[in-house]
């Protein structure tokens, strides 16, 4: 990915390696927290609008390292407030309030700037290039992979992988649950906020519609779970194709494309519902038996 701006040069091709980052990114995330605990989260939207609007409102008026540093200190917050309200719910329950807590933060957001502000979005007016936004998706998923090999490496990964299996197993063998969920569920939401930072520039123009969209969440689900959440590429693999697949979509079909979304989220789970990481793993590892029947 570093070397395609160099050796493919282009605006669609750069376009296009953009979107690939910020799902990567977005996946990656979703799925250190999400893979080893098996909770499925949909607040990826609410902590990606939060970082565009923290550039809205600060983007002209602070360095944009202080932008970025101001984002993640609000995404951490929510998170923290949101993983001691809600990670003591499990399986539907969680699902739902963090659906909820998109459209939550939508409403907030757009009472505040029709009351307040008397305008429903913001324009952002950042110097700032495509190819710079670019290499800092790209700087993000790196940052993202890393971390996610130094916490399946961890003790934290090994106690979030007893939770994911049995949670009250887990709490008898002394592991603070609550403690290792809210803590990944805060650095899984911190990448979420900052590709919204790194991104809004990118529109120039955002309002809580835009930024708020609910079918980014379920997007990066179904990237996930395609690749695999239980593997650190795994949402990589889901991400590459995918992508493409959407872009071919909203292109071709923009007024059905929530509908094709759905069949999508439909096929996959029937099909792969551990993945294709894990699928093609399992098959490298049949028995010499089977692959001489096969045979």
């Amino acid at each position: 990915m570093a070397a395609l701006p160099i050796v493919v040069p282009g605006d669609y091709l750069l376009s296009y390696g953009i979107n690939l980052l910020q799902y990567g990114t977005l996946a990656t995330a979703w799925a250190l927290f999400s893979g080893p605990t098996r909770y499925i989260s949909l607040a990826t939207t609410a902590f990606f609008g939060i970082g565009a609007y923290t550039v809205a409102v600060l983007g002209e008026a602070l360095p944009w390292p202080a932008v970025l540093a101001v984002a993640l200190l609000i995404g951490a917050l929510v998170a923290l407030v949101v993983g001691l309200s809600t990670l003591r719910l499990s399986g539907v329950h969680f699902v739902i309030f963090t659906f909820g807590l998109t459209e939550l933060i939508r409403q907030l957001v757009t009472w505040y700037e029709v009351n307040v502000t008397k305008s429903i979005g913001r324009y952002i007016f950042l110097d700032m290039s495509q190819l710079e936004i670019y290499w800092q998706l790209l700087a993000l998923l790196a940052l993202a992979l890393l971390t996610g090999w130094l916490i399946r490496r961890s003790r934290l990964g090994l106690a979030l992988r007893v939770i994911g299996e049995d949670e009250t197993v887990a709490r008898h063998l002394g592991i603070n649950t609550t403690a290792a969920k809210v803590l990944l569920f805060t650095i899984s939401s911190v990448f979420m906020t900052l590709v919204g930072a790194v991104m809004s520039p990118r529109w120039t123009y955002i309002d809580p519609a835009i930024v708020f969209n609910a079918n980014l969440s379920f997007q990066v689900l179904i990237m996930s779970l395609l690749g695999g959440a239980g593997h650190l590429l795994g949402p990589l693999a889901g991400v590459i194709p995918l992508t493409a697949l959407f872009e071919f979509l909203s292109a071709r079909f923009p007024n059905h494309f929530s509908v094709l979304l759905g069949v999508t989220f439909l096929v996959i789970v029937y099909l792969v519902p551990n993945g294709v990481v894990e699928r093609v793993r399992l098959w490298f590892r049949r028995p010499a038996a089977m692959v001489a029947k096969e045979a």
